[in-house]
């Protein structure tokens, strides 16, 4: 059985259907980034998009903000289409409902600003008739909610750690209230005190303003602390997905197994058996385009060929069809 979207089901914030990303490097040569992808993010939920480098998780997040233009597929945010011919109304409804935080905190921020400047960058865009007292105002209550001191608002970016520079990026993100956050390896530059740290932030900000995140990461313990669902793509495919319980309690995909088999252990007696899973990615870019999603439990799917599917379900006895 095929995942399909019905009426019945309550509306996602963001509905995803086959996007593809293709990329032409010359006449006769063309990178297949994304694959046909297919998923939905439920309002005030975090869906993780996980894979390793060059998977094509920054692509999706980019296709979809309209940063890259998707080459095919259809791309849906609170029932309205956004992708296809782009004109100003729809440049406007994406750029005030969707905002990026970045992977390098410090690249993404302009060092010739002060940060009351760089926050203020999406009321300037879309509340301009803010008087000077109300903009501040709403900057120092965003720098405040990201654990940052207003007295730091007449400095430069340059003056802050990069943890500090990555509150930076959330208060610029979240200033206009946005109805979805791309965060794109948003934690993987920062030292790993700094991500508990981050990743706590964000989790409170859900909770607070209902903020709605896709999680682009290569960690899946992050992924699994931070998400409600999961996504795990390769070679622009997306192999697996579901729940978090059920990818972490049931993982199928043999990529997937492999993934789950790098996370480090906390009991060091477990961690010294830890087994680390091999998979062959070069032999799998073919069964991949032979490949079809199919149902395991719940929300779980999992892509596949026939035999795949047969071998994995004789491995997974229990799972509902």
């Amino acid at each position: 059985m095929e995942k399909e979207n019905t009426a019945q089901d309550e509306m996602p914030l963001l509905n995803v259907i086959h996007l593809k990303q293709y990329f032409k490097v010359d006449k006769k040569n063309i990178i297949k980034a994304v694959n046909g992808i297919t998923f939905q993010i439920k309002e005030g939920e975090t869906y993780g998009l996980v894979g390793e480098s060059g998977s094509g998780k920054t692509t999706i997040g980019r296709s979809i903000i309209r940063i890259y233009e998707p080459s095919d597929g259809t791309v849906y945010l609170e029932g309205k289409k956004i992708s296809g011919k782009m004109d100003e109304e729809k440049r406007r409804f994406i750029s005030k409902r969707i905002q990026m935080i970045f992977q390098d905190p410090m690249a993404s921020l302009n060092p010739r600003k002060k940060v009351i400047d760089i926050i203020a960058q999406g009321l300037d865009i879309h509340e301009k008739g803010l008087s000077k007292e109300e903009r501040q105002k709403k900057v120092y209550r965003i720098m405040e909610l990201v654990g940052l001191s207003k007295e730091h608002a007449n400095r430069y970016p340059h003056e802050f750690s990069g943890g500090q520079r990555q509150r930076i990026g959330i208060a610029r993100a979240i200033i206009i209230n946005p109805k979805l956050i791309i965060a794109d390896e948003a934690i993987s530059s920062l030292d790993v005190s700094i991500q508990a740290q981050i990743v706590n932030l964000m989790k409170n900000l859900q909770k607070e303003l209902g903020t709605t995140y896709l999680f682009i990461a290569h960690d899946l313990a992050i992924v699994k602390y931070i998400s409600n669902h999961i996504g795990v793509l390769h070679l622009g495919y997306l192999v697996e997905s579901g729940t978090t319980e059920e990818i972490f309690r049931n993982p199928v995909h043999p990529y997937t197994k492999s993934l789950l088999s790098a996370i480090p252990h906390p009991n060091p007696k477990i961690e010294k058996t830890r087994k680390l899973l091999d998979y062959d990615f070069e032999a799998n870019q073919e069964t991949y385009e032979k490949a079809r999603e199919y149902h395991l439990e719940g929300e779980h799917y999992v892509l596949a060929t026939e035999e795949q599917f047969n071998r994995w379900s004789d491995e997974h006895p229990a799972f509902i069809y």
